[in-house]
């Protein structure tokens, strides 16, 4: 594989929660959708029995893990660091790892915990996630001179782990030459944005959906603009909210950006994972030297993969593939500035 960096063993460490994901696809007589003023719900019968097409079963799930074989596919040395128990989930999890060829040193075995399990609910293209997280011993590991990254990746972790982010930023500050990725979770943004102030000011670049972008700055989500200067606000060098259909606004403090989704005739099947593709597809083409005009024009590609299959991680492009269907777009699609 080629070196990508000067990084003497990994382009990036990805840091995260993982789990195994379990799909169930329901159909489309068997639930109602309701919307209001709180926003979409799914309505279930009480007491029924609701049929149902059981997916895939992502062995390897999370957004850690999804950004890991993302990156791996497309050619970086990634190495995932996250907290696994001694059990029959866990060493699946580790097996898929290792098939997609993705590190695994920097996984810490975890007793008595049980490794994480999710159940996701797939309803036309979108998907409702049943999370349940162990208290894990979270700690930061020593790593060697030679396991130090070029860039660390970090996205979703537990309540349980505020230390352990801690560390992360302590870690950090000790290696001011490792940039720093940064996707935050649903317990991390729940947190509020004082919590991580540390690691939104040291990222290179952030980035979230657009309702997650609201959540964190306090923006209007309608509000393109209001949304990148008050994640700007918070000290990263880019911010990149990425909408529900896979386009994306960017801006680095001096320019703002434009992406929109990639051409597609035909409607999504499940958009589990794909902001997660979205993101781990930007930050491979920065860690590989691209100007984020160029990370942005590859990323929605991805995102549009990802969304054509059932599964976080079948429809992850490797680096060729995604290069050929890049080529093969229609010359609208492009990114602006405004």
């Amino acid at each position: 594989m080629a070196y990508l960096t000067s990084a003497q063993r990994f382009d990036v460490v990805s840091v995260g929660d993982v789990a195994s994901d379990l799909f169930i696809r329901l159909a489309d007589d068997s639930v109602t959708e309701r919307v209001d003023e709180r926003g979409r719900w799914l309505e279930i019968p009480f007491g029924a029995k609701v049929p149902f097409d059981r997916g895939p079963t992502v062995s390897a799930g999370g957004s850690a893990a999804n950004a890991a074989v993302a990156m791996a596919r497309l050619g970086l040395r990634v190495s995932l660091a996250a907290f696994l128990a001694h059990d029959d989930v866990g060493f699946r999890l580790l097996g898929a790892l290792h098939a997609e060829g993705v590190d695994t040193r920097l996984v810490h075995l975890d007793d008595p915990a049980h490794t994480n399990r999710d159940f996701v609910l797939s309803f036309r293209g979108e998907r409702t996630i049943f999370v349940s997280r162990e208290e894990f011993d979270y700690h930061w590991p020593h790593l060697r001179p030679s396991e130090v990254p070029a860039w660390l990746y970090v996205t979703s972790l537990g309540r349980g782990a505020r230390h352990y982010e801690d560390q992360i930023a302590d870690w950090l500050g000790e290696n001011p030459s490792v940039k720093l990725a940064l996707q935050p979770g649903t317990f991390q943004i729940e947190a509020g944005a004082a919590r991580l102030a540390r690691l939104y000011a040291r990222a290179e670049a952030l980035v979230c959906s657009r309702s997650d972008a609201a959540a964190i700055g306090g923006a209007p989500a309608g509000e393109p603009a209001a949304l990148l200067e008050t994640l700007l606000a918070l000290g990263p060098a880019t911010v990149v909210v990425v909408d529900e259909v896979g386009g994306a606004v960017a801006s680095d403090g001096t320019t703002r950006f434009e992406v929109p989704a990639f051409p597609d005739s035909s409607a999504p099947l499940d958009r589990t994972g794909a902001t997660d593709a979205f993101a781990a597809t930007l930050c491979s083409a920065l860690v590989a030297g691209a100007s984020l005009a160029e990370a942005l024009r590859r990323s929605p590609l991805n995102y549009m993969s990802v969304s054509h299959e059932l599964g976080s991680q079948a429809g992850l492009l490797k680096a060729r593939a995604l290069d050929e269907q890049l080529a093969e777009a229609t010359p609208g699609y492009a990114v602006t500035t405004w």
